[in-house]
């Protein structure tokens, strides 16, 4: 795509996701997605083809994937602790970022044919590399024998739980800040898996 293309599918998907947290996808009209974003309405269907093509778009491209699958493949350091820590941090960096486009999907997902399973791909993509991260730490003698997808949904539930509740503003979540909450959990979890 080019970068003036690009752009445009940016202001678009941005554009979308500012009204839709605010009126719904139901809410809003594409025509006031493009009017918002400086567009006329054809150009926006020229990048997205429709309302929910735009919003699977936007979560594809602001969600967390393709950062999760540079990590593992560029940052992991085989050290149990300091690597939950850094895919925690980021995780929750990320989930933070998009919260908006977190709190659409999660109340449209069940209204639009396809877009549950759409959206399911980014966390069963970091479920599996967090699986093959566990196999990997079991092969190196750094972790318990164990079913390593169990191990990947619940490292991966816990951080989604809080993620979601902070983003909500889960009043029982108010009195630990996140990264008080990431150390916590992390050590937790590493000291039930370390042999």
């Amino acid at each position: 795509m080019t970068s003036k293309k690009q752009e445009t599918s940016e202001k678009i998907m941005a554009a979308a996701i500012d009204l839709m947290a605010i009126k719904g996808y139901n809410g809003v009209t594409t025509e006031e997605i493009a009017t918002k974003a400086g567009f006329t309405e054809k150009t926006l269907f020229r990048h997205f083809k429709n309302k929910q093509n735009l919003l699977e778009s936007a979560f594809h491209h602001y969600h967390y994937a393709e950062e999760m699958r540079d990590l593992f493949s560029n940052e992991i350091r085989w050290e149990l602790y300091a690597d939950l820590m850094m895919i925690s941090r980021i995780y929750h960096q990320i989930m933070y970022q998009n919260r908006k486009l977190i709190l659409i999907s999660s109340r449209e997902r069940d209204n639009l044919p396809g877009f549950k399973e759409s959206t399911h791909k980014h966390p069963q993509q970091l479920k599996d590399f967090l699986t093959e991260y566990f196999e990997e730490m079991y092969n190196k003698g750094k972790v318990i024998k164990a079913d390593h997808e169990r191990q990947a949904l619940s490292f991966l539930y816990m951080n989604y739980g809080a993620a979601i509740g902070k983003i909500s503003a889960d009043p029982i979540l108010e009195a630990l800040s996140i990264e008080e909450f990431i150390e916590e959990s992390v050590s937790i979890f590493t000291r039930g898996i370390t042999p």
